[in-house]
């Protein structure tokens, strides 16, 4: 065992280079799950095995010859709505305690066949409603750089798991900002695809039209190596965008020189209430932004609660839509803050959910005309850092929109990344937002690649 913490990045070019193996990485993988996440919960289930031998195999590979590409003999983990063959397949619910699916998931297959190692399946809130919920067959996870801290969700494993270095991928989904909202309280990179370049066959939904599959990673870059394996066609996701995506490491390292960038102020200085040293980062980062070359101009979006009102009614209604049955015939089989959510839709009209598409419709135009302009977007992330765990007990917890700047990029279907902004007085993360145009993911991870590398915050790891 090499004992070191690797990104995919690293751990690709120790690979490549003979400095480790991939049964080394496994190893390391299974000692820091072993040593930690008894603390942490980010895991549900633990494929220790299987990993071990595919990392054997991958091993045998590369010293043939044969690498398959930067992910080979790489460990991750899934998200545990991620269909795996064989492999149980929970959304941390005990309505799917035994299900277990005959067929990966199309993102779990991609991953094998680019050679990636299957470490397990992680905690997510049940059925990816959110959380944190007590009343599940399995704890939430904790927050690695305080366990008294929320992770956020529901991606929440993912986050957990990869900030604590237990693996260097974890696989999320986001609907409202549940890759976002993980990679903000949690510290790491997580960024949401333009909808339908992932596809989401195999995995099980929360809402159609607003579902995005994509990864949480220690860097951008990692998300963007990533990204290169898992993005393309799929047949059977109707929702997914036919024809090539395009590379997404390409231009990673180019910089930002000359890059026009839109600053979207009023959704932290207006519209969502934000602390001071959550809006005091962004500040800061804008200034590294304009240092590395970058042009920064405001620019103006419909306000925030907009975005969040039109996302709700879309989302609680096919979200109900989807569960109708199991809350009619066995309600008591959910959580309690599950069931409240999923029943929340019960009251949306027909009607609702028309205007709210046509809503959509006029708010998606509004982010294209103000994009038009720019090459990409920054603002705030989460406006604050990760809540305490028992400041989220009480009833207003139960629909909380707390101060996360989410919506916007799940109507729009935009690619958006979350990315550290540096600590609080506590040491607990802050976060910065960047999104784009829809199919630009390349140059909103660029944006990313740039502003972590001009920053000491992927420097520094919880300390556990």
């Amino acid at each position: 065992m090499t004992g070191k913490i690797h990104t995919i990045a690293s751990a690709s070019k120790a690979l490549a280079a003979g400095r480790t193996t991939a049964t080394e990485l496994v190893e390391d993988s299974l000692a820091r799950i072993a040593e930690h996440d008894a603390r942490l919960h980010s895991f549900v289930l633990l494929t220790a095995e299987a990993a071990r031998r595919t990392a054997r195999a991958a091993d045998a590979a590369i010293k043939r010859g044969k690498r398959l590409g930067a992910l080979h003999g790489v460990p991750f983990a899934l998200k545990d709505i991620y269909g795996t063959a064989g492999i149980r397949t929970t959304a941390h619910s005990r309505l799917l305690m035994k299900n277990i699916p005959k067929r990966d998931s199309t993102v779990a297959r991609r991953l094998a066949e680019a050679g990636g190692v299957l470490m397990g399946k992680l905690a997510t809130h049940e059925f990816a409603t959110g959380g944190p919920a007590y009343d599940l067959p399995f704890p939430p996870a904790r927050n690695p750089w305080n366990t008294d801290h929320f992770t956020a969700g529901s991606s929440s494993g993912s986050g957990a798991a990869v900030a604590a270095g237990l693996v260097p991928l974890g696989m999320g989904s986001d609907t409202s900002g549940s890759i976002r909202g993980p990679a903000a309280f949690c510290g790491v990179a997580g960024f949401k695809p333009t909808y339908g370049i992932v596809p989401r066959t195999g995995v099980i939904p929360l809402a159609f039209s607003l579902d995005h599959c994509g990864p949480l990673a220690w860097t951008s870059e990692d998300c963007a190596l990533t990204m290169d394996a898992i993005a393309g066609p799929d047949g059977e996701d109707p929702a997914c965008a036919p024809g090539p995506i395009g590379n997404f490491t390409s231009g990673i390292g180019r910089g930002i020189r000359g890059m026009r960038i839109g600053v979207i102020r009023h959704f932290y200085e207006r519209d969502v209430e934000g602390e001071r040293d959550a809006v005091d980062a962004i500040e800061a980062s804008l200034k590294v932004l304009k240092r590395l070359g970058a042009s920064l101009v405001t620019i103006k979006l419909p306000p925030h609660a907009d975005w969040d009102a039109c996302c709700r009614v879309l989302l609680y209604a096919e979200a109900n839509a989807i569960h109708e049955r199991d809350l009619a015939e066995r309600p008591e089989a959910y959580a309690e803050i599950t069931r409240i959510r999923l029943l929340a839709g019960a009251s949306i009209s027909g009607a609702d959910v028309i205007h709210a598409l046509r809503w959509r419709r006029q708010l998606c135009h509004e982010y294209g005309k103000a994009l038009a302009e720019v090459d990409a977007v920054v603002t705030a992330s989460a406006l604050g850092a990760a809540p305490r765990l028992d400041d989220l007990t009480e009833p207003p917890y139960l629909a909380p929109r707390g101060k996360l700047i989410m919506t916007p990029f799940s109507l729009t279907g935009a690619p958006a990344l979350s990315v550290c902004a540096g600590y609080d007085a506590k040491g607990l993360p802050l976060s910065l937002q960047i999104a784009g145009r829809p199919f630009d993911d390349a140059n909103v991870l660029r944006v990313g690649h740039a502003y972590e590398r001009a920053t000491p915050w992927r420097d520094r790891r919880p300390v556990l």
